[in-house]
């Protein structure tokens, strides 16, 4: 992985290759690279490790490789150092430097590349580097010559051979001009218009030059001329395919004057949650009420559901610990919240009424993918929560909530985290009116409420100096605690992942009351503790356990609403933010813990949209 563009048209291919690759930097890589053909001429390939400037540099932007046809990378290292010799494209031939007759690229992970490698090697093959992409390429290329088949069945043959997920674009020697795909499981959509045609990993990539794109199926085909693309299944057979109107604004994919794509979301969340809440509840203005047909959900359907099983990864992970407490709450069903990357290796015992909701901002995370799949194969009902219409899990699952964040380039998520809890609460809300447990005005009074959460956001985002000047003061800490009780430590979960993966300051949430079973005893003097009291009827608790920490030393953050000016006798700094249901509280409280994450990373000079070793859209094991 991480990154894929291709294009074959009229234009020289080399600079919209680079353009489009700039467009998933955010995603994170370590190199980058380019294959590009003229005409009838040998298939030119041009390498660099490092940030795209350097590839940049290298083709004078793209004008020094001349040629119309042509694929680009940017890789994030799995097999193999970061290094210009394992970086993307690969080749068929012995050596990097040999003119390949098979340049290809891929995202995703061969998980039997060995095995592989070695029958090549006992075919005659030579390897130049240490990636399983490599392999990939060259088994394509002993398909193609072994058997003297066309591109199509040597692809069919290798996706028969691999295990694993891949999205796999290759050019031919023997076909100037074409570009031809393969993908299982890793996220690949294609774009044609008239005399071009464009391959991406991402819509972003594209979105300045194509509006109408094919999102290429499981253990799918295509191949691309300038201006045409045909598809075909694991058998060679042509598929039929409609397009997709993309309607993101391109300009979202911009930073619109904002020093980082990072603290753009985080000013969007006020019109993404908006967006989202009145994609689903009518009459808003009037006598609000939800309406989950979109969705498809029917009252039987709803009724019938006798536990929830949230399934997720990171942050996606800790909307479903927050939506634990208001699903249990409100509609009084069972939950329970999964690590995607534990689900199905852990066998589980599901309930046949149950269901599966899988949150994923993407649609393409490998094991949430994993685990819709290993519900559906035990039959059981599916619902995804995502923000990509047309992913592998939308198209898979049985129900689909698609949250309107729009466009997230920074790859510590923001708003994404925002619309998934709004999602969890619309749907906790209406299961509990559905199944009778919320009743008619507890129900209208909260969705009113819902629905001035955008204006409370933003309320927040108005007194950001505050939390600059603190993060400041923080920014050579070496370890930070973050401590809340109930949903109070669902949203320290986030907050402390925000701090970590941004800042690289380590840092740790805990549930309050767990302080005592170990924990207190890293607390020594200066040593930041954040509190979170969002919640009445715990706040008195968090406090107490506040006040330990002080007791040995540490420098207390408190966190809580309006009107518990109380805490300034126990914190040394507060922050807070307005009143609202506590149900809906860490939809506000997170937004200072964004801040608060950012600022320290901006005060440290670190690189907040790209942060080290992560990737945007984690698409293997």
């Amino acid at each position: 992985m991480c990154g894929i563009v291709g294009y074959i048209g009229e234009k020289q291919a080399a600079p919209i290759l680079l353009d489009g690759l700039s467009r998933l930097e955010y995603r994170g890589y370590d190199s980058a690279g380019l294959a590009v053909r003229d005409g009838d001429k040998e298939i030119e390939v041009v390498k660099a490790k490092g940030r795209l400037r350097k590839l940049a540099e290298k083709t004078d932007d793209g004008k020094a490789m001349i040629g119309c046809c042509g694929i680009g990378h940017t890789r994030w290292a799995t097999h193999g150092e970061p290094s210009e010799i394992n970086a993307h494209p690969h080749s068929s031939e012995r050596s990097v430097l040999d003119a390949p007759g098979v340049a290809g690229v891929h995202n995703g992970i061969i998980e039997n590349y060995q095995e592989l490698k070695d029958k090549l090697l006992r075919k005659g093959y030579t390897f130049y580097s240490q990636t399983d992409t490599e392999v990939a390429v060259k088994l394509v290329d002993y398909y193609y010559h072994k058997y003297q088949v066309g591109p199509i069945d040597a692809l069919a043959k290798t996706m028969v051979r691999v295990r694993g997920s891949y999205a796999l674009t290759v050019m031919f020697r023997d076909y100037p001009g074409e570009i031809w795909v393969a993908r299982k499981d890793s996220p690949m959509i294609i774009g044609v218009q008239e005399g071009e045609s464009f391959v991406a990993s991402d819509v972003s990539a594209i979105l300045n030059y194509v509006r109408n794109v094919y999102y290429i199926g499981n253990m799918e085909m295509a191949r691309l001329t300038a201006g045409d693309v045909h598809f075909y299944n694991i058998d060679g057979d042509e598929i039929q395919k409609e397009s997709v109107e993309i309607k993101w604004d391109a300009q979202a994919a911009e930073k619109g004057g904002y020093e980082h794509f990072m603290m753009k979301e985080i000013h969007e969340q006020p019109k993404a949650v908006a967006d989202t809440i009145r994609s689903v509840v009518k009459d808003a203005d009037e006598t609000p009420h939800i309406d989950l047909s979109g969705v498809g959900f029917t009252d039987e359907v709803i009724r019938d559901i006798s536990q929830i099983y949230i399934v997720a990864c990171g942050s996606a992970w800790h909307v479903g610990m927050a939506a634990q407490y208001v699903f249990e709450d409100l509609a009084r069903i069972p939950v329970r919240v999964e690590l995607a990357s534990e689900f199905r290796y852990r066998k589980p015992l599901l309930d046949p009424k149950g269901m599966v909701a899988v949150i994923s901002q993407s649609g393409e995370t490998a094991d949430s993918l994993a685990a819709l799949r290993e519900a559906k194969a035990n039959g059981i009902r599916t619902l995804a929560i995502v923000n990509v219409v047309g992913s592998s899990i939308a198209r898979e699952a049985d129900h689909v909530f698609y949250t309107l964040a729009g466009p997230e380039i920074a790859v510590a998520t923001t708003k994404a985290y925002s619309t998934q809890l709004i999602a969890s609460y619309l749907l906790a809300m209406h299961f509990g009116y559905v199944r009778g447990t919320l009743g008619d005005e507890s129900y209208t009074r909260m969705l009113k409420e819902l629905l001035t959460i955008p204006d409370k956001i933003s309320q927040i985002l108005s007194e950001k100096e505050r939390l600059q000047w603190f993060a400041s003061k923080f920014a050579n800490a070496h370890d930070i605690f973050f401590i809340g009780r109930g949903l109070d430590y669902a949203v320290s979960l986030e907050g402390s992942l925000k701090m970590k993966e941004i800042s690289y300051i380590h840092s740790e949430a805990y549930a309050a009351g767990e302080l005592k079973h170990g924990t207190i005893s890293l607390i020594e003097d200066n040593i930041l503790v954040i509190g979170v009291l969002t919640q009445d009827d715990l706040y008195e608790k968090t406090v107490s356990n506040m006040v330990e920490c002080k007791a040995r030393g540490a420098y207390l953050m408190g966190l809580t609403s309006y009107g518990h000016y109380v805490i300034e006798d126990t914190a040394d700094f507060t922050v807070y933010i307005p009143k609202t249901d506590p149900h809906f509280a860490a939809s506000l409280a997170v937004i200072p813990l964004q801040l608060l994450g950012y600022y320290t990373s901006l005060a440290r000079g670190l690189d907040v949209d790209k942060p080290r070793n992560l990737a945007k859209s984690v698409t293997v094991e």
